[in-house]
């Protein structure tokens, strides 16, 4: 596979399949605090939501788990990790956008503070949000992670990668071949919901975003 996700003709069809799952709720999403590469731990309700969601999850089958290395998304991914037997991969690739100054802001501090720079992320613009990453380079270096992990499943495996709202937004712009300034159209997860990509003849599709439930079969002429 390449870095935009391209399958080779022969490997068409095989129905791999990943599932990009963030972490569950900490103190500073309820705060609406821009938590960036901070290491922030799960409350209580974001524990409850990674248990919910591994339940549903396990019944998908995984073959691995790959997850982040900062504890909101490592103790997400321990409690799939627990009802599959499966290890857990970390890799640091996975982390959540590194947004410098912005980072332990909250939302309405951010807008107060830097609304130009804000106004031009929002417009799809490059921008380097606290002095900190492009979205671009958060693709960089979190789709290879993927593809490298997805490479390794059998022709019909399921990976689930557990991280940040952030770099799943912008590791499906990269797998599915979009531009970077369109990537802000991939509306965010929700705590502890995820998205699946299906593994087709053209590449890799979006087969279901901010899912709370198990990915239901597409009945219908679209297929």
């Amino acid at each position: 596979m390449s870095a935009t996700g391209e399958v080779s003709a022969g490997r068409a069809g095989r129905g791999r399949r990943v599932i990009l799952w963030r972490h569950g709720q900490t103190s500073w999403n309820v705060e609406r605090r821009f938590q960036g590469s901070t290491d922030v731990a799960l409350t209580e309700a974001g524990l409850a939501q990674a248990r919910r969601a591994a339940r549903l999850l396990v019944s998908l089958k995984p073959h691995a788990i790959v997850a982040s290395d900062l504890q909101r998304a490592a103790n997400t991914a321990a409690e799939l990790a627990v009802l599959t037997g499966l290890d857990v991969t970390h890799d640091e690739g996975l982390r959540e956008t590194y947004a410098g100054v912005w980072q332990g802001l909250t939302h309405q501090e951010i807008i107060e503070r830097y609304g130009d720079e804000y106004a031009a992320w929002k417009r799809g613009e490059p921008v380097r949000r606290g002095g900190g990453e492009l979205e671009t380079e958060v693709a960089e270096r979190a789709a290879p992670v993927v593809l490298r992990h997805a490479e390794k499943l059998p022709d019909d495996g399921t990976l689930v990668v557990v991280s940040h709202g952030g770099t799943i937004r912008t590791t499906i712009g990269r797998l599915l071949g979009l531009e970077a300034r369109h990537w802000e159209s991939l509306g965010g997860l929700s705590n502890c919901c995820w998205s699946v990509l299906g593994e087709g003849a053209r590449g890799w599709r979006l087969l279901e975003h901010n899912a709370g439930t198990l990915p239901e079969p597409v009945l219908g002429d679209d297929d």
